[in-house]
């Protein structure tokens, strides 16, 4: 199934058209942070991440990349594929759809405590409408992380100019997790990712961006309403505030 979902990636990027691949711009980044946060969980165990992907962008609003990041579990490494399709509806508003693989190579062998044939790897699709400087998305998992269910994720964005080069960014996620009572696998599925029986929670941020001499800068306070009991008994969801630095390449 984990070849097959890569093949139909591969697959779709590929048949984009020949015509728009002539007309590819091939865009990349970089980026280092204090703490890989994912809607507002520690990836990395609170420590430093390295950062990094690319994308090929057409003309007729096609695009595929890919990302990576090491993390503090899954063998350390996490590499996403994905294929989107991207325009503008006016002058204001614009709209962005697309599919998405996390892949966590060579986790196989990964020692679990539950459901220990689960595979890592699993698949969204996502959609987003931007309007100004506002952006209210939405992404969905048939099967999420270690094969617990379905996932359900909305989120709002709003980001505004305190100065010419200094912006201010907000955030808010919902994340919902789903799982059916007649499923003899729920009660585990629950425990394979929240713990302490939640299925449900919000993530939130407040962050200080800076460009100068072609380097990004952000400081960004991050939140959870998930405590310690509910979050692996881990310090992973808690406040924090994190450090970042890009570079588009």
């Amino acid at each position: 199934m984990k070849n097959l979902k890569k093949n139909m990636l591969l697959t779709a990027a590929i048949a984009a058209s020949p015509v728009a691949a002539i007309a590819a711009e091939v865009s990349g980044n970089v980026s280092m942070t204090s703490d890989y946060r994912f809607r507002g969980i520690s990836q990395t165990d609170t420590q430093l991440a390295v950062q990094g992907g690319f994308d090929f962008a057409f003309d007729n609003g096609i695009y595929v990349g890919t990302w990576g990041s090491n993390v503090d579990f899954a063998n350390s490494l996490e590499l996403d594929y994905y294929v989107g399709y991207a325009g503008d509806l006016t002058e204001t508003v614009s709209f962005d759809v697309g599919y998405i693989y996390y892949d966590y190579p060579g986790t196989e062998d990964t020692v679990r405590t539950l459901n220990s044939d689960a595979e890592d790897d699993y698949a969204e699709i996502y959609a987003s409408v931007s309007v100004a400087d506002f952006t209210l998305g939405f992404a969905y998992s048939d099967d999420y992380y270690l094969e617990t269910g379905e996932f359900y994720y909305i989120y709002g964005d709003y980001s505004f100019a305190l100065s010419n080069d200094i912006s201010l960014d907000l955030h808010y996620g919902y994340n919902d997790f789903e799982f059916s009572s007649t499923d003899s696998n729920a009660k585990d599925a629950e425990q394979a990712f929240l713990s302490d029986g939640e299925d449900s929670y919000s993530d939130y941020s407040i962050g200080v961006s800076k460009a100068f001499a072609g380097v990004d800068v952000s400081l960004t306070w991050v939140d959870t309403d998930l405590d310690k009991s509910e979050c692996f008994g881990t310090n992973w969801c808690d406040s924090t505030v994190v450090f970042a630095i890009s570079k588009d390449l």
